[in-house]
């Protein structure tokens, strides 16, 4: 690879982090090792990695539970590991915001073909989602337009809760409330969203789309449980309406 590409391995077992981060590292791959959720943390702290491989079954903080809090705290692949191979499990494991799931035993060309898989859906270097500050906005006028509760400035990338008060967002929540606001009243689906905001087609096991209106709908809905700006259209995608009543 041209570009060092760092993964975190979160698994309590010692032989199973040694064993990929010498496999891992042999491929090119940057490789950090966690025991339990505590470490992961703390690594993330100082670096973010572009894929987390987590382990399901960890001590303490289990790894569906850390890997919800990925999901909600940075745009990084995440793909579970267990031992415990039930449906149940894969299912689960994507709800909570994962890209993918494999069983151990495993190939570790599988491994790899798999994190492959899923970097190919991050184009973009790995950030917190409250980072990537938009630019201060221009002296003259901008153009600004109404979101639910909130005022985004399509100028300066902005969105301005009702107290004035910046809301922070990360450049693909900014690109979707684009979409969005350029096409009021209109359903659109996944493939359809995916296009106008990353220029490719919308893959069914990537959630990273449907945890972005999940975010918005946090930050601009009234009742973000019953969602009246950022409308679901059941077997399409979503809809932006633009005066709810």
């Amino acid at each position: 690879m041209s570009t060092t590409i760092s993964v975190l391995v979160v698994d309590d077992d010692p032989e199973i982090r040694q064993f990929l981060q010498d496999y891992l590292s042999e491929h090119g791959y940057q490789v950090l090792v966690a025991n339990d959720g505590p470490a992961a943390r703390a690594l993330l702290a100082e670096q973010v990695p572009a894929v987390v491989l987590l382990d399901v079954g960890l001590p303490g903080e289990d790894g569906l539970t850390l890997a919800r809090w990925l999901r909600e705290h940075f745009d990084i692949g995440i793909i579970m590991v267990s031992g415990v191979g039930e449906t149940l499990d894969r299912i689960v494991g994507l709800e909570v915001g994962a890209d993918d799931y494999l069983a151990k035993p495993f190939d570790p060309r599988e491994l790899r073909a798999r994190l492959k898989s899923v970097l190919r859906r991050y184009q973009r270097p790995a950030t917190l989602v409250t980072e990537e500050p938009a630019p201060a906005p221009p002296a003259e006028t901008t153009r600004r337009v109404s979101v639910g509760t909130g005022l985004l400035d399509l100028d300066s990338c902005q969105l301005f809760g009702a107290d004035g008060q910046e809301i922070p967002l990360t450049r693909m929540e900014f690109e979707l409330l684009r979409v969005f606001v350029e096409r009021p009243n209109r359903p659109l689906s996944r493939d359809q969203l995916m296009m106008l905001t990353q220029n490719r087609d919308w893959d069914p096991y990537d959630r990273r789309l449907d945890i972005r209106v999940v975010r918005l709908r946090r930050k601009i809905e009234v009742d973000p449980d019953h969602p009246r700006s950022i409308r679901t259209v059941r077997g399409t995608g979503y809809m932006f309406v633009p005066n709810p009543r």
